[in-house]
């Protein structure tokens, strides 16, 4: 059986979904048809590249007749056609296969993202900065948005830890292999003796998550108020406006005190614990159903080392796919498909093989 006659439905699927696309019910519901037509929108792609494939495939077996023809010069132009079509029917083919990967259901969504300081004291605080920097402007370069949740900042222009939210297409299904421990080692704007230091900073990648993907009974907060303060103690808040989310039944606990609003602060700490909490969920299902996760590219284990960065020679080294590139500052600048899209490929291609 070929693995391409699964497509051989597609424009039956696409007639149910435009059909359900044009029903009251669906278009009435916000949430479902937003449902609808993202699978509308994929089913389409499918039904397009599948169409363009076999339209090669067509043009390749008349070619191929042509080079029993009589006529040298129709059977030289033939050879020329069978060479480009070859190349297209490869790319397609290629294109096809990855389609029929399992997709990742958190691929579409927005993330939340977490930069911690590791060991490394200010240093590791400064380099949180860096990263959040990169992300951002990596986050600018893709049309998506950028908004802090929450942020513990230290007086020389770094961070104990900071927390936001990325919106866009497809977030998740480009910084999903970001989460572990980035390693810097540099020479610290304090360091009189130009002695290399290194350092460390845990980033996570969480899914956000829907209210009804984690279902949290507000008998299972506790909210506690207090006085917002800045770097060193410094009281920038006359009102208790800061908000602590305790989730009683996991003991997780998430402060927000960025805005002046106790209302906005409780909303994005509740935003935060939710993404924590359905991340929690998913690592608990995987480690149950799961044996060869950690023959995975990376765990998504927290603490695994999975990037340095080292600055006197400009070299960046992802652990996992043993990937080392000369182009630090481009990354730092926001430039991380240098990194990010051969991270996806070599993911890619160990998938594939799993594919009859």
């Amino acid at each position: 059986m070929d693995i391409f006659d699964r497509f051989a439905h597609l424009d039956e699927k696409l007639r149910e979904l435009e059909g359900k696309l044009s029903d009251p019910a669906i278009l009435g519901d916000q949430k479902q048809y937003r449902q609808v037509a993202q699978e509308h929108a994929h089913v389409t792609h499918l039904h397009n590249l599948y169409a363009e494939y076999q339209h090669v495939q067509q043009e390749l077996r008349d070619n191929r007749e042509i080079l029993h023809d009589d006529d040298e010069e129709l059977r030289e132009m033939a050879r020329e056609e069978i060479a480009e079509l070859t190349e297209s029917s490869e790319r397609l083919n290629a294109e096809l296969r990855l389609t029929l990967l399992p997709r990742d259901p958190n691929d579409d969504k927005n993330i939340v993202l977490e930069i911690r300081a590791g060991t490394g004291g200010d240093e590791a605080a400064l380099f949180v900065n860096d990263l959040f920097r990169m992300y951002s402007r990596y986050a600018e370069m893709q049309g998506w948005r950028v908004e802090i949740l929450s942020s513990n900042p230290i007086g020389i222009g770094g961070f104990k830890e900071i927390i936001c939210q990325i919106s866009g297409n497809q977030v998740y299904s480009k910084l999903k292999y970001e989460s572990g421990v980035h390693r810097v080692q540099r020479v610290p704007a304090t360091e009189t003796q130009g002695r290399i230091h290194t350092s460390a900073v845990t980033v996570a990648v969480l899914p956000e998550a829907e209210e009804v993907e984690v279902d949290i009974a507000p008998t299972d907060l506790r909210y506690d108020v207090f006085r917002a303060s800045g770097p060193g103690g410094q009281s920038v808040n006359t009102t208790d406006s800061a908000v602590r989310v305790t989730h009683l039944p996991t003991g997780l606990v998430v402060s927000c005190q960025d805005e002046k609003s106790q209302h906005k602060n409780k909303e994005k700490a509740l935003r935060v614990l939710r993404a924590r909490l359905l991340d929690k969920m998913q690592q608990e299902q995987h480690d149950r159903i799961s044996e060869d996760r950690k023959s995975q590219i990376g765990s998504g284990d927290r603490s695994e080392r999975i990037r340095t960065y080292n600055y006197p020679q400009s070299r960046i080294t992802d652990h996992r796919i043993n990937l080392t590139i000369y182009k630090l500052e481009d990354v730092l600048v926001g430039k991380l498909e240098h990194i990010i899209d051969p991270l996806i490929a070599t993911f890619q291609a160990e998938a594939l093989k799993t594919l009859q």
